[in-house]
């Protein structure tokens, strides 16, 4: 099991660097500043691109901070 914790652990120090890079920016970190995501329909057709849910399609790390 002290693979796995180790494991686990490393993700989500990953993340919160993440986080914290993304908030040093001022851009969500769903997104990346962008205000919309990009899901793929299929690996042969377009790509449906969404107003992100995390920060209701602003772009901004202190909208995403609201929703959380």
């Amino acid at each position: 099991m002290g693979l796995l914790n180790s494991y686990n652990q490393w993700r989500e120090n990953k993340y919160q660097n993440f986080v914290s890079n993304m908030k040093d920016q001022g851009k969500c970190p769903d997104c990346q500043g962008r205000g919309y995501t990009v899901y793929p329909y299929n690996e042969f057709a377009y790509f449906n691109s969404f107003e992100c849910p995390g920060c209701q399609g602003s772009g901004t790390y202190t909208d995403w901070e609201e929703t959380r």
